[in-house]
C-alpha cells in the first residue's frame, strides 16, 4: 500500500478545500449611488452548485446586489463600492482586476429577454467569438449542446439562420441563456427573469435551472416567494440594504429567526 508524502496530502488537502470553497465570498461590502447608501456592511458565503435567491420588499438592494456580483456596478462619481466580492478565489474590485474576463464567469438573465438583432444561430456564438474561437466546427457544436441544455434545440435545429427576435418571449428567454451559457461561464445570475414569461414558459426556465445547477452555482433575485420556495436551495432576506437572514429555503420561510423576516413572509412588509 502506498504511503501519502507529506507533500502529497497537502496537494490532496488544496484539491478538497478548493472544491469545497464556495465560489461567490462577499465581504463587509458597501454600495453609495449619487451619495445614497443602498448596500450596508453585506458579508456573505454563497455555497456552490445550489440555487440561492434573494429576496426582500421593493428597493431594498436585491438588484444592486446583484450587480455587484458580474461589475455591472463600476466605480464612478455616481457610484462608490467598498468591500470584497471573491470570485473564484480573484477579488473582483481588486486593483488589478479585468472586467471583461470577470463577466465571462457570469451568465446572466435579465427581466425581459433581449435576443441580439441576428440569428439564432449568431446570438449563441457571439460570446464564444468574442472570447477568441473561431473554428466553425466546435461552433457549431457550441450551438446545438447549448440550445439542447435550454431545451430549444427540436424546436428550432432547422431555422438557425432566421431572427431571433422572432422567437416566443419565453423561447427568447432560453435563448438568452443558452447565449450565457455558451461562454462556458461558472455561475448564472437570474433578475427576476421570468417575470415578463406565461406560466407554462416560467416553468420551463424554473425546471431549467433546477437541472443546471449541478454544474453551476446560481443567483436570483426574485419577488415572488411561492417561486423562490420551488427553486431555492437557500434565501437570502435583505431589508433596507442590510442582510437580515440567511439560510435553506424551509428555513427562513417555515421558521425564520428574524422579526423583519416573520413580517415579511408573512405578507406584512411589501
Amino acid at each position: 500500500m502506498h504511503t501519502l508524502t507529506s507533500s502529497e496530502t497537502k496537494e490532496a488537502q488544496t484539491v478538497i478545500e478548493t472544491a469545497t470553497k464556495p465560489l461567490i465570498q462577499i465581504k463587509d461590502l458597501n454600495v453609495h449611488i449619487e451619495g445614497k447608501q443602498i448596500l450596508k456592511n453585506v458579508s456573505l458565503d454563497i455555497p456552490n452548485n445550489s440555487i440561492t435567491s434573494i429576496i426582500g420588499p421593493s428597493g431594498c438592494g436585491k438588484t444592486t446586489l446583484l450587480k455587484t456580483l458580474n461589475r455591472l456596478l463600476d466605480d464612478s462619481k455616481e457610484v462608490q463600492v467598498t468591500g470584497s466580492v471573491i470570485v473564484d478565489g480573484e477579488n473582483i474590485y481588486g486593483k488589478n482586476a479585468e472586467v471583461t474576463h470577470i463577466r465571462k464567469k457570469m451568465g446572466l438573465l435579465s427581466q425581459k429577454p433581449f435576443p441580439l438583432p441576428m440569428s439564432i444561430y449568431d446570438n449563441i456564438v457571439y460570446g464564444p467569438r468574442i472570447h477568441g474561437e473561431r473554428d466553425k466546427s466546435k461552433l457549431k457544436q457550441i450551438v446545438e449542446t447549448q440550445l439542447r441544455n435550454v431545451g430549444l434545440w427540436d424546436e428550432v435545429k432547422d431555422r438557425l439562420g432566421t431572427s431571433a427576435t422572432r422567437l416566443s418571449i419565453g423561447q427568447q428567454q432560453r435563448l438568452c441563456l443558452a447565449r450565457g451559457l455558451a461562454v462556458q461561464p461558472e455561475i448564472i445570475l437570474g433578475d427576476e427573469s421570468t417575470s415578463a414569461l406565461d406560466p407554462i414558459s416560467t416553468q420551463t426556465i424554473e425546471n431549467l435551472l433546477i437541472e443546471l445547477k449541478k454544474d453551476y452555482t446560481i443567483v436570483l433575485v426574485t419577488h415572488i416567494l411561492r417561486q423562490a420556495r420551488r427553486v431555492s436551495d437557500y434565501i437570502l432576506f435583505v431589508y433596507q440594504g442590510e442582510v437580515v437572514e440567511f439560510g435553506k429555503t424551509e428555513d427562513i420561510l417555515l421558521n425564520p429567526q428574524q422579526e423583519l423576516t416573520k413580517q415579511y413572509v408573512k405578507g406584512f412588509i411589501s
